[in-house]
């Protein structure tokens, strides 16, 4: 067996992440993985829960104690479709490995629980810290939810793709559904006037240049639009989804009124005979100092291994958020890039891994 002074099997491990990345596991169809890994964890003597969420679709849990856990670790095991059913799985070069999942976040998993396995064949096992694989986090969280709703915490790691650079900060997150309706007729005869979709594009254009000019700290992503099947004909509906990425510090529901009034503006008079605004999602960002358990732990983890200690924010929407309503102070540290993320080619270093690997072997040991 291959260990280094953290006591870290990189042979393991890049066996394990192998594992995981041929594994195909997107948002709802996580049973294979959750299989495999409760499995592993089964056989590597740490204690395995399984969790219902939905329709046997399972969270992983291992705790060591009925006692609430002064850290919770967190990944999720679930990923995006794939871009190509046929070619989605491990594959290595250089180092890099590439496939599905790989950067977000089954690396990030993978090193959690090697971290685990390292701590429990040193002969330690704490109480004051828990690993949750969790399920859903790519589409509705559900498996966080399911998390929160039986436990709780003070400190969290989740190992979304940070470049190893420790977040403390988190920004907001919005989504906003904008219909616009207008009057279908013949395509022969269409024009601008009573058409949804010209008064769609109108307002979309307007919005990304409002935020560009007053809102440059703020991230806005016109995620999808669509009409009505019309044929040859003009549609009468048109939508569009648009996300929004807030400062830590921002508040949601002030920048959902000012979008509010952009759309408003936009639309009232317009090519759409009316229009529809909705706001699925508000979710508060947040910023911890460098103060507290985690962060102090984290500094000395750094230190001891010879890394350079920067925090940064998070500039995407994560479990998180969800985590920081809870009452919980989630700090977001892992291997990977996140453009990288749901991208065709999604891959990460692997020695990433094995330095993420040895700093959450760090904080467990630490307590």
């Amino acid at each position: 067996m291959e260990n280094t002074k953290h006591n870290i099997n990189t042979r393991r491990l890049k066996s394990l992440f192998r594992e995981m990345v041929d594994i195909y596991s997107p948002s709802g169809k996580e049973e294979e993985i959750t299989e495999l890994l409760a499995g592993y964890l089964h056989e590597k003597g740490l204690p395995v829960t399984l969790r219902e969420v939905s329709d046997g679709r399972r969270n992983v849990e291992v705790v060591f104690s009925d006692s609430k856990p002064d850290i919770a670790f967190i990944g999720h095991i679930d990923t995006v479709p794939a871009f190509d059913i046929e070619e989605y799985g491990f594959e290595e070069k250089d180092g890099i490995v590439s496939g599905l999942g790989t950067a977000d976040m089954k690396g990030g998993c993978a090193a959690m629980i090697e971290a685990f396995i390292a701590m429990v064949e040193s002969g330690h096992k704490t109480d004051r810290a828990g690993l949750f694989l969790v399920v859903g986090e790519e589409e509705s969280g559900d498996g966080t939810a399911a998390l929160l709703e039986s436990r709780s915490f003070p400190w969290a790691i989740v190992a979304e793709p940070t470049n190893l650079m420790p977040c403390l900060s988190h920004y907001g997150y919005m989504e906003m559904l904008v219909r616009a309706f207008g009057t279908r007729r013949h395509a022969s005869i269409a024009c601008r006037e009573y058409n949804a979709i010209f008064g769609m594009l109108n307002m979309l254009l307007t919005l990304g240049k409002v935020f560009e000019e007053k809102h440059s700290d703020a991230v806005l992503n016109i995620r999808d639009i669509h009409s009505s099947e019309a044929g040859f004909a003009v549609p009468g509906c048109c939508e569009a989804w648009v996300d929004l990425h807030i400062p830590p510090t921002a508040d949601p529901a002030a920048f959902s009124r000012r979008l509010e009034d952009v759309v408003n503006d936009s639309l009232k008079g317009s090519a759409a005979t009316g229009y529809e605004i909705e706001f699925p999602i508000l979710a508060k960002g947040y910023k911890l100092t460098e103060r507290g358990l985690v962060p102090k732990l984290l500094r000395k983890a750094y230190n001891d291994l010879g890394l350079i200690w920067q925090s940064g924010a998070f500039e995407s929407h994560s479990d998180a958020n969800l985590l920081w309503q809870a009452g919980c102070k989630p700090v977001i540290l892992g291997p990977g890039q996140l453009a990288k993320a749901h991208t065709s080619d999604e891959s990460v270093e692997f020695e990433q891994i094995v330095t993420a690997a040895k700093i959450y072997h760090q904080l467990l040991m630490g307590l």
